[in-house]
């Protein structure tokens, strides 16, 4: 099973709505997230924006999850409930406060036909679930690094609080509680009793 489309953009057009045209909102990144191309997981990522990272929020699609971000050097498309952004002082997560916070609307449109759904074959990672931010010591990583695991291709975005599917296995590491496994290239550690993602490798 392999995940390796190639995705040919003919054009796109990035609109803001009539009143936000200069506005600008400041969001910070809560998990480690791809930034694609475009507004869905069928799009290239450009890059990963780490966890804590400041990103210019130019707005978000309507009625839809995906928002549209300057991040690290790097301009592309995240999910709104990975974002958060200070309201009278406190925290509140971009997807659930978008009318609240007066997030700017934009579109976008391509010319190009993009897949919406996952090709047969291909396994998804599951839904993100909340999970308790943990900080792995140095001799997690040495094993991984001593220790190479067949790397999985799962479609989705590899982030803390994803869930792995049934079908992958994970392996053990010796004296800790977490397992792990390679997904796309990326080492990471999963909770073997939610199956959920607790830390990424970079």
């Amino acid at each position: 099973m392999t995940f390796t489309r190639h995705l040919f953009l003919a054009g796109a057009v990035l609109a803001a709505s009539a009143g936000f045209a200069h506005a600008e909102m400041t969001a910070t990144a809560i998990n480690d997230l791809n930034v694609r191309s475009g507004p869905g997981p069928q799009y290239p990522s450009v890059g990963v924006a780490t966890r804590g990272s400041p990103a210019l929020l130019d707005g978000c699609i309507q009625g839809s999850r995906w928002c549209r971000v300057d991040v690290n050097g790097m301009r592309g498309w995240v999910y709104a409930e990975y974002l958060q952004v200070l309201r009278d002082g406190n925290p509140v997560i971009v997807e659930e406060n978008e009318a609240v916070l007066g997030v700017p609307t934009v579109t976008y449109e391509s010319t190009a036909s993009i897949p919406a759904d996952p090709a047969p074959g291909d396994e998804l990672l599951g839904p993100v679930g909340s999970v308790e931010a943990i900080t792995p010591p140095e001799t997690v990583r040495t094993y991984i690094e001593t220790t190479p695991a067949q790397t999985v291709q799962l479609s989705g975005d590899v982030v803390v609080g994803a869930e792995v599917p049934e079908s992958v296995t994970f392996q053990e590491i010796p004296n800790y509680e977490y397992r792990y496994v390679r997904i796309n290239e990326r080492p990471v550690l999963v909770d073997p009793g939610t199956r959920r993602i607790v830390y990424v490798y970079q």
